[in-house]
């Protein structure tokens, strides 16, 4: 059992927790609780810790049934933890690695483009939210928050398992190549005129996000096909980016469930 702070294992996991770079050196990311555990895949998961309370209860034992970890002092895990209640289970997880082509294995793509998010939650939430509004994956630029920051992994909830991304160092070439593909692009901007729910967006369509305090670059939002806008009420100018992509990211999900039910029925 591990009883010190200054075990190995222990420090390499707060170096994983605090660094991006450590991170992206040995292909690991942190992930923590239950839930997070349940859901990864086993053989991404390389290290698995538990503390002394997890393991007294009869569930947590089957949980980890069949699976090889290491035991940690209450005291010691919760030193390491990035939360502030932990669970009493950490695992080391590989980074998944996708490429642009992972994205496009739908027919009709629906991709998410991000440039510059800095706030790990609003990433975080981008992706689960994503993964249930039916996304094909999410693009990035390198100033975008670390994917695995552990506020970000926390806010996916899981989805991180499951929703492709890129993160590429050229957001307009990238862009280029989704147009070349004939993915209709949309720029989430305050100077558009088309209300967000006007547009079709059953065929390929990727939506633009900006930055949170300043938005889409005059160079990123250049390369949309169209601006769209989001009709505000009151004196509100603007929404936070992870609830603006809900927004549109949903408005395809609803055409495109529209359609299949007009199909299935018959109608056109």
């Amino acid at each position: 059992m591990i009883t010190s702070t200054n075990n190995q294992q222990m420090k390499h996991i707060s170096l994983l927790l605090k660094k991006a770079k450590v991170r992206n050196e040995e292909g690991i990311f942190v992930v923590e609780g239950r839930k997070m555990f349940v859901e990864a895949p086993k053989d991404w998961v390389t290290a698995i810790y538990v503390s002394e309370t997890f393991l007294k209860e009869p569930e947590h034992k089957k949980m980890l049934e069949g699976r090889e970890y290491e035991v940690v002092a209450d005291s010691v895990l919760k030193s390491v933890s990035d939360t502030q209640t932990p669970q009493g289970i950490l695992c080391l997880v590989k980074k998944p690695e996708y490429r642009l082509e992972d994205l496009f294995q739908k027919e009709q793509p629906h991709l998410l483009i991000l440039e510059s998010i800095q706030d790990p939650g609003n990433l975080g939430t981008m992706l689960r939210t994503g993964e249930g509004a039916g996304i094909t994956g999410v693009v990035m630029n390198r100033t975008t928050v670390d994917l695995f920051n552990p506020k970000t992994i926390r806010s996916t909830m899981g989805s991180i398992y499951r929703m492709p991304f890129v993160v590429t160092e050229h957001l307009e070439e990238t862009i280029a190549e989704l147009k070349a593909r004939q993915i209709a692009v949309y720029a989430a901007h305050l100077k558009g005129t088309l209300s967000y729910d006007e547009p079709d967006y059953r065929g390929g369509t990727a939506f633009l996000i900006g930055n949170e305090g300043n938005g889409l670059s005059d160079e990123i939002a250049d390369l949309a096909d169209t601006y769209i806008k989001i009709p505000m009420e009151g004196k509100v100018e603007s929404l936070n980016a992870a609830i603006s992509a809900s927004i549109l990211m949903y408005e395809v999900n609803r055409q495109r469930r529209k359609e299949k039910t007009c199909l299935g029925s018959g109608k056109k």
